[in-house]
């Protein structure tokens, strides 16, 4: 009779992500692309949510894996590469909206869907996106950071503060002073919808 043996696939993603970091500290190029395959869409959408720029984002990405480049032989490999990847995006978008003053232009688009959905549930979508990125502007970047890492990305409280190396009580400040502005702001648009 035999066992089955449990498969963690968490465990298996991370030891798998080790190995890779281990070949790319190693000078091997195809393993860092790997790299950045896995993590870009969560760098890329991060970035987004706190800079509210599709260009811009796309710049910040660019610079956070230069960077994860350039410190690759301090890289701890068994450490979480997701929350330095995190930590440094924040870091590059903060030095973003430092240097242009604060004055990104909003970009509201709308990317397109995986499916098809019929139009009037795209129309919903879109709207509904549109007031999510509008309620997001009205909140500040740090407010932004943690209600991106917490109720978009879906990390626990404690993970947040840790990424942001911040106190639990500080994210659960920001996260609800953030949600209370969103709120209100959906409130409002709500009121002159009708």
């Amino acid at each position: 009779m035999q066992m089955a043996i449990p498969f963690d696939r968490c465990m298996f993603e991370q030891d798998f992500l080790r190995r890779l970091i281990r070949e790319a500290k190693a000078g091997d190029a195809f393993a860092f692309e790997r790299i950045i395959t896995a993590h870009e869409h969560m760098v890329l959408r991060f970035a987004q949510r706190i800079l509210l720029n599709r260009e811009a984002a796309k710049d910040a990405a660019q610079e956070a894996f230069l960077r994860l480049y350039k410190s690759l032989r301090e890289v701890d490999e068994t450490r979480d590469l997701s929350a330095w990847l995190y930590r440094t995006t924040s870091n590059i978008c903060y030095d973003i909206l430092r240097r242009t003053k604060r004055h990104l232009s909003i970009d509201l688009s709308i990317e397109p869907a995986d499916g098809r959905p019929n139009p009037e549930e795209s129309m919903n979508s879109a709207q509904q996106k549109r007031l999510v990125m509008s309620a997001l502007k009205q909140l500040s970047a740090r407010e932004r950071e943690v209600i991106a890492l917490r109720d978009l990305e879906g990390h626990s409280t404690a993970e947040v503060a840790h990424i942001l190396g911040i106190s639990e009580g500080t994210v659960r400040s920001q996260l609800s002073t953030g949600r209370i502005k969103i709120k209100n702001f959906v409130t409002i648009a709500a009121r002159r919808k009708l």
